[in-house]
């Protein structure tokens, strides 16, 4: 039986946010000052995001789950060096964005990790880095630590090691995994545990066993929702729906457990494609969204603020999405990702995957649930009811 969330255990999202802050306006106050402007810069229809940069694919696990495995062995194409990164968050900086997650592939096996992040300049921008924790030991969390990472964003997926390792297909990544979370800590890197969580185990006792461990060490747990692209393409059963998305809301209210769709910094974003996350991948091209394997163009043939504008003209980016798309909205599955990005060569060009019945109409900042946190918190619950 499914062990049901425990109402006293309510955990205060304000106070934890105000308290990241204070300690961002302390380390990083150039990077506190643009944060601070980002009520400005969505009212003007501005982006906001977290640029998931994947600097490079290779990784040293072959997860179940990989978003990312047919983009990977790509040869004769240009890719990323450092000079380009440096132009890249130039141009981020510019922007207004204050914010990265270092991504692949493994960003722990990269070669030149600390010349990538000296590159985007640990002054200007908060750092994740993205891990399974392979070889994230003491010695490497300090280092992290000493070259300008701001938190670790660590993958997990059981507090069962035999089934962890299963799923990431690599023995041992369970006592790795967890050694890295103490090597985190105890260099004073900000930590938050990243899960995958498919409609089937989102309903277990597993799942809440698994949040509450890790709220009771203090760490937050961002789920992130199985989607039917990379090694799971055509993988329909695992997605979630409005129910279980209305339930996984009454979670957050408990516990410090979050989606990219729940409310921060006062907002309430809905899908946050464009807006308040973007990929950029090892050979320059812009996606949506990690999960979806379509371009909006590419930053080694065009500013990177005019690739945002183009995404905001389409209105699955452009306007206001109460959903994740790629994870919930089995029209845009079918419709866009099934009938137009499966058994092609990816990412796909944005004019191959949308037409003009897809242009943006009623832009973002002119929805008035942008601006309210609670209305997240109501979405679908009359519909529910039904």
């Amino acid at each position: 039986m499914k062990k049901q969330p425990q109402t006293n255990k309510q955990f205060n999202k304000k106070e934890i946010e105000q308290t990241k802050r204070s300690k961002l306006q302390k380390e990083k106050p150039y990077v506190y000052e643009k944060i601070m402007k980002f009520d400005e810069k969505l009212k003007k229809g501005e982006s906001i995001a977290i640029i998931q940069f994947q600097y490079n694919y290779a990784c040293n696990f072959h997860c179940q789950h990989c978003s990312i495995r047919r983009f990977q062995g790509k040869k004769d194409v240009r890719q990323f060096t450092i000079a380009d990164v440096k132009d890249l968050f130039r141009q981020a900086d510019e922007m207004g964005l204050a914010r990265v997650t270092i991504t692949g592939g493994e960003p722990l096996v990269f070669p030149d990790l600390d010349e990538l992040v000296a590159a985007i300049d640990p002054q200007k921008f908060y750092i994740n880095c993205d891990t399974n924790g392979w070889f994230l030991d003491k010695e490497k969390a300090k280092h992290l630590k000493s070259i300008g990472v701001d938190r670790i964003q660590l993958s997990l997926d059981n507090l069962n090691a035999k089934e962890h390792d299963s799923f990431r297909r690599a023995p041992g990544a369970f006592n790795r995994t967890m050694r890295a979370i103490d090597a985190s800590l105890e260099a004073g890197l900000a930590i938050f545990i990243q899960t995958v969580v498919t409609k089937q185990r989102l309903w277990t006792d597993e799942f809440i066993k698994f949040v509450e461990y890790f709220n009771k060490k203090g760490i937050g747990v961002f789920v992130s929702y199985a989607k039917p692209v990379g090694a799971w393409e055509g993988n329909f059963d695992i997605l979630i729906d409005k129910k279980d998305m209305d339930y996984m809301r009454e979670l957050e209210k408990k516990y410090n457990v979050f989606t990219h769709l729940t409310p921060a910094y006062g907002l309430n974003m809905g899908c946050i494609a464009v807006k308040g996350m973007f990929s950029v991948t090892q050979y320059g091209d812009v996606l949506p969204c990690p999960y979806m394997h379509l371009s909006i163009g590419n930053v080694f043939k065009e500013p990177l603020k005019d690739i945002i504008q183009r995404g905001f003209s389409i209105k699955y980016f452009g306007e206001y999405v109460d959903t994740c798309t790629i994870a919930e909205d089995r029209n845009f599955i079918h419709n866009y990702v099934e009938k137009k990005i499966y058994e092609k060569p990816v990412p796909v060009p944005w004019y191959e995957v949308f037409t003009e019945k897809d242009k943006t109409k009623k832009p973002f900042n002119k929805d008035k649930r942008l601006f309210d946190p609670n209305a997240y918190f109501l979405a679908w619950q009359d519909e529910l009811k039904k």
